[in-house]
């Protein structure tokens, strides 16, 4: 009974330890997209998604083809304004930041986003006080369709995306 414990204690171990080396860890290097809703009263929710919608694929546009941070920065900060013109024509109450802002731990289809202070832009709109969207807008993991990809096939194309760029 003693050798049997003993082993599946073993197995467990080595399945703890494998599944740790799988991890796949966004790099400090990215640069995260955040918008927080006035509420969630289902007019603000929807306002959200549409400006999210609309500024993430200007910027997709923009930085699909860039395979740097440095790069992908100054294309963001250069759009500023052209994204304060997106927002605008949805509504005349947000404010916009781009620089280092808070974010908490997720995990996503096995993806690992850490919690700390990153690079990102920031929406805010009204009392900003709904439940929010955030994703990593360079490497460019907002535009994956995710409906496309279950978990395991999500987390290899995160990771060779993320080997792409390195």
């Amino acid at each position: 009974m003693k050798k049997i414990v003993f082993l599946m204690f073993i197995i467990f171990l080595i399945v703890i330890m494998s599944t740790k080396n799988n991890q796949i860890l966004i790099p400090n290097e990215a640069i995260r997209i955040r918008v927080i809703p006035n509420s969630n009263d289902l007019n603000d929710q929807k306002l959200k998604s549409d400006i999210k919608n609309e500024v993430s694929n200007y910027l997709y546009n923009k930085i699909s083809n860039v395979d740097n941070y440095e790069d992908a920065n100054k294309i963001i900060a250069v759009n500023l304004n052209n994204i304060n013109a997106i927002v605008g024509k949805h509504t005349d109450d947000f404010n916009i930041y781009y620089g280092s802002n808070y974010f908490p731990k997720k995990n996503y289809k096995g993806v690992n986003y850490g919690e700390g202070k990153y690079k990102s832009l920031v929406i805010k709109l009204g009392e900003a006080k709904g439940d929010n969207f955030w994703c990593v807008l360079f490497p460019p993991l907002c535009s994956i369709d995710e409906k496309k990809f279950d978990g395991a096939k999500y987390k290899l194309y995160v990771s060779k995306l993320l080997n792409k760029i390195k």
